[in-house]
C-alpha cells in the first residue's frame, strides 16, 4: 500500500470528519491508535472493510474508491495513528 497516495485521497475523502485523526460524527471514535485499539479498528483489515461498505453513520467508499485505493488510506491512517497524528 502506499500511504502518500493514501494521504491525497484521505485529504479528499476522509477529511471533512476525520481531520487530525478526530471523528466529528462520533467525537469518541477517532483514528488515535488508542480508540482504533478500543473499537477494534487498529488493522488495515478492519479500515479497508469499514472504509469499503461503511457502517453506522460512516458512508460505503465501495464504487466512489478502487479497493488498492481504500488500502493505500487504510495504510495512512494506521501510520499517522502510529504517530499520534503528527
Amino acid at each position: 500500500a502506499d500511504s502518500v497516495n493514501g494521504a491525497k485521497i484521505f485529504s479528499a475523502n476522509c477529511a471533512s470528519c476525520h481531520a487530525g485523526g478526530k471523528n466529528l460524527v462520533q467525537a469518541q471514535k477517532t483514528l488515535k491508535k488508542a480508540d482504533l485499539e478500543k473499537y477494534g479498528m487498529y488493522s488495515a483489515e478492519a479500515i479497508i472493510a469499514q472504509v469499503t461498505n461503511g457502517k453506522n453513520a460512516h458512508p460505503a467508499f465501495k464504487g466512489r474508491l478502487k479497493p488498492e485505493q481504500i488500502e493505500d488510506v487504510a495504510a495512512y491512517v494506521l501510520g499517522k495513528a502510529d504517530a499520534d497524528w503528527k
